[in-house]
């Protein structure tokens, strides 16, 4: 069962790929009766790597020793790329191009930066629902609804992680096989029914800087992002968004004082 794989202290979810529209409905994740509302940060700047992962591993702690609050944590990261428990060393194509991060979340290489939003998710599964597949489901459908608010149909592949955009106007991958992009990744870990790592959501990176990886481990298709698609918006404009349809699957949120 997927669930047993976050019973132990410390273990990466490995995520199967289920029938993953059929789970990916509203209200699954709302909190119990009576539980906080969900701490909602947003750093200015770019965030090291290595700081965030640090405040997330203290925070995750106090989150499941039950003396913080659950937090959805929004930022930058200087340009870098992070390796997740699948990831194959081939497909690190410029290794010395940026930073690159061994990281405990599941999934392959991924590509962080300016222009993207980050959100790392810390909730506790334990107040919600104990179900990996089902919250893997839910992040997606948080993706798809703040895209379909920008007029952006985002879609699940069950054979790619993430949340795709359909490119007509360009060639086809193969015969048969539309060309389309990935918009968004999604990468979490498990911690004592607690969850962090997240979402991330190409607003205005530059999308030149995946190259130096197969992202995700997926071959033949490329990404976009917001502005790529000819949409004006920015970061606080997807911010809003974001926390509106957040709320809508996972319930109500508060503005979190500092420090994290």
């Amino acid at each position: 069962m997927v669930n047993d794989v976050s019973r132990n202290e410390d273990e990466a979810a490995t995520i199967p790929r289920p029938e993953r529209d059929a789970l990916a409905f509203r209200d699954a994740f709302r909190p119990h009766d009576g539980s906080p509302p969900v701490e909602w940060r947003i750093s200015d700047g770019l965030v090291p790597y290595e700081e965030a992962v640090a405040t997330m591993e203290e925070r995750v702690a106090r989150i499941a020793e039950g003396s913080a609050p659950e937090l959805v944590w929004l930022l930058e990261h200087p340009p870098l790329y992070t390796a997740g428990t699948s990831a194959d060393p081939a497909d690190l194509v410029e290794p010395d191009r940026f930073p690159v991060f061994a990281t405990g979340r599941g999934g392959e290489y991924t590509y962080h930066g300016p222009g993207q939003r980050v959100a790392y998710v810390m909730l506790d599964l334990s107040r919600r629902r104990q179900d990996l597949r089902l919250f893997v489901a839910a992040l997606e459908e948080w993706v798809i609804a703040t895209l379909w608010a920008h007029h952006v149909r985002g879609e699940r592949r069950e054979d790619r992680v993430g949340v795709w955009v359909r490119r007509p106007e360009k060639a086809d991958v193969a015969p048969g096989k539309p060309a389309e992009d990935k918009i968004a990744a999604i990468g979490i870990r498990v911690r004592k029914w607690v969850t962090f790592h997240g979402i991330s959501l190409n607003v205005e990176p530059d999308l030149s800087h995946f190259g130096g990886i197969v992202p995700c481990g997926i071959r033949g298709y490329g990404v976009t992002s917001l502005v790529d698609l000819g949409l004006p918006v920015t970061l606080p404009d997807v911010d809003v968004v974001l926390r509106r349809e957040f709320e809508a699957i996972f319930g109500p949120t508060v503005r979190a004082a500092e420090p994290a």
